[in-house]
């Protein structure tokens, strides 16, 4: 076969490739969107594939059921966030950790902003015991619960973190940055604090790392 003819064989299999790629991504917006909405039980396949705008046996086609899709998606929303903080930890010294913990904090902030799925997903899934909630915890949430634990044990030796239960200290700062996020239609009407002013979000990551990280590094 000429190399002439295998071009032209092979550009319809990758047109294809394409739109299945550009499918599946609607899909997970439509999913992140519906769930982080609704969550599991009130989201129905044919929901997702409407607000997609395509046909509703796509669905299963790339995805199988409703519980994959799930899946996916949240794999999504923690996969951009897990990039977005190695590249803003990266940016920092190793030897400075309250510049490091300042780090994840902005990054969480800006982050939990821009896709409020990030903790609406958690809030639907955390109402009550379930496969999904476990395997939430598993593959994303505790290996984040961990990390960022064993370096607030750090900041509170030194000082730099109030003293306490650092498991304890990471959860109040995870809340205080994504609950108000995921609240922020709520916010804005009751206390008239938008949040989509990048002000206000800078103002909500300084008060945060004011609060649980007071102190200097040592011979600061």
């Amino acid at each position: 076969m000429s190399d002439q003819a295998l071009a032209v064989k092979t550009r319809p299999a990758r047109k294809q490739q394409q739109r299945s790629i550009v499918t599946q991504q609607k899909l997970l917006d439509a999913a992140i969107e519906a769930f982080s909405e609704n969550g599991f039980k009130g989201t129905s396949t044919r929901d997702i594939a409407d607000r997609a705008g395509v046909h509703h046996p796509l669905i299963t086609y790339h995805f199988k059921n409703k519980d994959s899709l799930w899946r996916a998606a949240t794999n999504g929303i923690f996969r951009e966030f897990n990039i977005a903080l190695v590249k803003a930890i990266a940016a920092v010294p190793v030897a400075d950790p309250k510049a490091r913990a300042v780090a994840f904090i902005r990054t969480y902030v800006r982050y939990a902003h821009k896709q409020p799925a990030l903790h609406k997903i958690i809030l639907q899934e955390a109402n009550y015991p379930s496969a999904r909630l476990d395997w939430l915890v598993q593959n994303h949430l505790r290996p984040l619960f961990k990390e960022v634990v064993q370096q607030l044990k750090e900041l509170q030796e030194l000082g730099i973190a109030p003293p306490g239960d650092p498991a304890l200290l990471f959860n109040m700062i995870r809340v205080s940055a994504g609950a108000l996020l995921a609240l922020a239609l709520e916010i804005k009407g009751t206390s008239n604090i938008d949040f989509d002013s990048p002000a206000t979000l800078e103002e909500l990551a300084d008060m945060i790392i004011r609060i649980f990280l007071p102190g200097p590094l040592p011979g600061r």
